[in-house]
């Protein structure tokens, strides 16, 4: 079968394709025929060996695939080969097949399609659970989303509009503020033009935001914290700037606000219950129409170099994936 090889670290060029032998379950795993893999910003940390999960080399990256059931392990039960399946995998995604453990294996919904399915997963699963279960955002809180033009920031949006939250989307462009309205933003930040702190203050009367949606670091990451009202809680989800910042911990004493971490692949190996109880909320959701991927661009998978360098570059809005031919 077919598979993108990361032989050494170093950027999406380095990539190769090439044939490797058919994959063999474990005993509680499953082979998936690969239809289509979501694009992650951690996949490209991993191919350049900065991400936390190092895989000997070579290794095939790719965090999360949409497809069908092949090959079942012999002690997995409730999973069956043709079943239509996603699952989050870590890597392993651009590829034909791709191995899962039986756990973390999800059915996709009649109504969804295998492209939906692989950019559902991940972006979703950690908007909601940095949501609901670490920021418990509620009713008529003020959330303030950086970064929200992409993946994770664009599920933040539509998931905060879900649980009756103001929405202030923060981005680097125009167009990409203004699909940031279009997906339910009430209020938009433009980075270079407008003063991050100035805005949020006329926004919010001089309170400041409730809850504050991080996966990009860097710069804009300590304005934010100063800009919470009283017991805000600011979400670090993840660093797309390439920095990581430094926090003045005097912050959260003045401001009695919380600085909490959203580790979404822990949490759904760890807490497996609350997480699956997580996902069919968010799949009735999408059957409801109120959430749905934006996949902004699609590529096949002699193409995945180039699907990299999109999420890597930020200049997408929304979700990349790369669908792999049958």
């Amino acid at each position: 079968m077919r598979a993108i090889l990361c032989k050494r670290h170093g950027p999406p060029d380095a990539l190769v394709l090439e044939d490797i032998p058919a994959l063999a379950p474990g005993p509680q795993q499953v082979v998936i025929g690969v239809h289509a893999a979501g694009v992650n910003f951690p996949d490209t940390l991993i191919i350049q060996g900065t991400y936390q999960f190092k895989p000997d080399l070579p290794f095939t990256p790719g965090g999360e695939v949409a497809g069908v059931i092949l090959r079942v392990g012999a002690e997995v039960t409730g999973l069956h080969e043709g079943d239509r399946v996603l699952a989050p995998v870590g890597w392993g995604g651009f590829a034909e097949e791709a191995l899962a453990d039986a756990h973390r294996v999800l059915p996709v919904p009649p109504d969804m399609d295998f492209a939906t399915a692989s950019a559902f997963v991940l972006t979703y699963g950690t908007s909601y659970h940095a949501l609901k279960d670490r920021a418990r955002l509620q009713p008529g809180d003020t959330l303030l989303v950086l970064g929200a033009a992409g993946g994770v920031g664009l599920a933040a949006i539509e998931i905060g509009k879900a649980m009756g939250a103001r929405v202030i989307a923060a981005a680097s462009s125009d167009d990409k503020l203004e699909f940031c309205r279009e997906h339910g933003a009430d209020e938009v930040i433009h980075y270079v033009r407008d003063q991050l702190r100035g805005r949020l203050k006329e926004i919010t009367g001089e309170r400041g935001v409730d809850v504050v949606y991080d996966p990009v670091g860097g710069s804009h990451s300590e304005l934010a914290l100063r800009s919470t009202a009283w017991n805000g809680r600011y979400l670090v989800v993840g660093f797309a700037a390439g920095n990581i910042p430094s926090i003045p911990l005097n912050l959260p004493l003045l401001k009695g606000c919380a600085i909490l971490g959203v580790f979404w692949g822990a949490f759904a190996r760890k807490e497996p219950l609350r997480n699956a109880e997580n996902m069919r909320e968010l799949f009735s959701w999408f059957q409801q129409g109120i959430v749905k991927p934006h996949i902004c661009a699609r590529f096949p998978l002699e193409r995945a170099a180039d699907a990299l360098n999109a999420v890597m570059n930020r200049t997408a809005k929304g979700k990349v994936i790369v669908e792999v031919a049958r």
